[in-house]
């Protein structure tokens, strides 16, 4: 049950991970897509993500899709505004410095601005990682066939509140191992934030 819950999680936290970013770049790209587009993204987070899951179970079955999605959606929208907040706060003298070089504009994302984002990036997901757990929960919770979250539903019936803590004890510290691990990911990928930091 733990591997279920653990795989939806992940799957649909690298999903919004990488839907997030290239949604961040298109809008940083262009400040008419980004007038155009950004309002939709934010109107689709101020929907409540726990009213869409008999939605999504409607119209994507009782499987791990609805399940996915769920988390998807979740974890979407504090990547995309954290990479934006990256994209968009590269110094001047560094973007004056890239322009005196003449590099292009895929230079001087690749080697300037993508690099000086990464930190914000990584805020994004950690951010987000701890809220994967929660979608996942809730859509198991929702859909009890699988999970922890199916666990916790079905112990009820039971009375069976020891079954229900463990469950609940063992989301918790699943959740805070993954938030751990993009924190390692962070450090051995961006070592230089700490020491420009410490």
């Amino acid at each position: 049950r733990a591997w279920e819950t653990l795989w939806v999680t992940l799957l649909g936290f690298a999903l919004a991970a990488v839907g997030g970013l290239i949604v961040a770049i298109l809008l940083t790209a262009s400040q008419v897509v980004e007038r155009a587009v950004l309002p939709l993204v934010v109107a689709l987070n101020a929907v409540p993500k726990v009213a869409l899951v008999p939605l999504l179970i409607m119209w994507l079955g009782r499987g791990e899709l609805p399940k996915v999605l769920l988390v998807v959606l979740i974890c979407f929208f504090p990547i995309v505004v954290s990479t934006m907040a990256g994209l968009t706060s590269t110094p001047a003298d560094l973007g004056e410095l890239v322009r005196s070089l003449s590099a292009s504009r895929a230079q001087a994302f690749v080697k300037v601005r993508f690099p000086w984002a990464l930190p914000h990036v990584f805020v994004g997901m950690k951010v987000a990682m701890p809220l994967a757990m929660i979608g996942a929960v809730v859509a198991e919770i929702s859909n009890p066939n699988s999970g922890l979250g199916a666990v916790v539903v079905n112990s009820q019936p039971q009375l069976n509140t020891p079954l229900a803590f463990a469950a609940i004890a063992l989301l918790a510290a699943m959740s805070v191992s993954l938030f751990y691990l993009v924190v390692a990911a962070e450090r051995l990928l961006l070592p230089w934030v700490r020491e420009t930091s410490g």
